[in-house]
């Protein structure tokens, strides 16, 4: 009977290859010259053994282990599930690996499991959201990691912080409900206070004020499709009714419609039109069919990745604004 050994080291497949250890490391790492035949020989030697380099090992000799640290709250949302799936992918293509800290729960069981991830030597983190703390931004900073901060207004030394122009798209959001004829605007928002919710408000109400139309808000606690609908009976229920409703999220967008629609019994766009913002797969369903501002998903996680690389043309950034194009689908008039 064969006994299979546990760990394969580097040494073993030299000696099964015939050559030797210094040319097994050339083989493995992308870059180092080594002849046709020698690679052949070192593969097919760690293919029959079961061999795999030990990247750990290995960044740690270098004093990198290519942890990053994906900080992120609210995973169960779509743009930020979509945003998560962009970061880890590009991420694994830069031959990373993500350590994924779920942000939901209290500030101290997120500092906890971020030591965690800085006693398993994190060379980075990436905060996916407004909602942490700021305390736990300046554990990674204090603790050496490099840094990216998505649609954050922290100002950090040796951060990289990505936000989009929440402001201007708002702004255009008014014009399109002014285009479509519409007189008496509403928004609505979640309590969580995030800078890019805010800015998407306070950029609304400011391009509102400068058309001289009213503005009619409303907050309501998650950024959730529950949350949506309730603001919607709030707002469709006062003396005057809104005509023009700009939600600042998708979610909040599906939850508002489907009560606009389905007690109120009002007609999207006819008698109330409605943008989103996020461009989520929800929006583009036939039954919601939601004009929206489309986050540059992509973008935020080539930009985030390429930073924390070390890319040339990124290091010397601080921040990095990007735009949210409007995507014009069936819930106003005249798109």
């Amino acid at each position: 009977m064969t006994i299979q050994k546990a760990f394969v080291s580097a040494q073993d497949v030299a000696a099964r290859a015939g050559v030797s250890r210094s040319a097994v490391s050339r083989t493995f790492t992308p870059g180092k010259s080594v002849s046709a035949e020698t690679r052949a020989k070192v593969l097919a030697a760690a293919d029959a053994l079961g061999y795999h380099v030990n990247h750990l090992a290995r960044g740690l000799m270098r004093n990198e282990s290519g942890i990053v640290c994906l900080i992120v709250s609210d995973l169960g949302t779509p743009y930020r599930s979509n945003l998560v799936n962009a970061l880890t992918q590009q991420l694994q293509d830069a031959g990373k690996i993500a350590m994924l800290i779920n942000t939901d729960r209290s500030d101290e069981s997120v500092g906890l499991a971020l030591r965690q991830a800085i006693r398993y030597r994190a060379d980075a983190s990436i905060v996916v959201s407004g909602m942490p703390d700021k305390s736990i931004v300046k554990l990674c900073l204090r603790n050496g990691l490099r840094l990216v901060l998505i649609n954050r207004d922290d100002e950090h030394d040796g951060t990289l912080r990505i936000n989009l122009d929440d402001a201007k798209a708002a702004e255009n959001a008014v014009t399109a409900f002014a285009r479509a004829g519409c007189k008496h605007l509403a928004l609505i928002n979640s309590t969580a206070g995030t800078p890019s919710l805010m800015a998407r408000e306070a950029g609304f109400i400011a391009a509102a004020a400068a058309r001289d139309l009213p503005v009619m808000v409303e907050h309501h606690g998650h950024t959730s499709y529950a949350s949506g609908r309730l603001m919607a009976q709030r707002l469709l229920t006062r003396p005057t009714r809104p005509d023009g409703v700009f939600c600042v999220t998708d979610l909040l967008a599906c939850g508002f419609m489907d009560t606009a629609r389905r007690e109120f019994h009002l007609d999207i766009p006819k008698d109330l039109c409605v943008i989103g913002f996020d461009d989520i797969e929800q929006a583009s369903w036939i039954s919601y069919n939601i004009t929206t501002f489309a986050q540059p998903i992509d973008g935020i996680a080539a930009n985030a990745v390429a930073w924390l690389r070390g890319d040339a043309e990124q290091t010397e950034r601080t921040s990095l604004r990007l735009h949210a194009d409007m995507v014009w689908r069936g819930s106003v008039r005249g798109g």
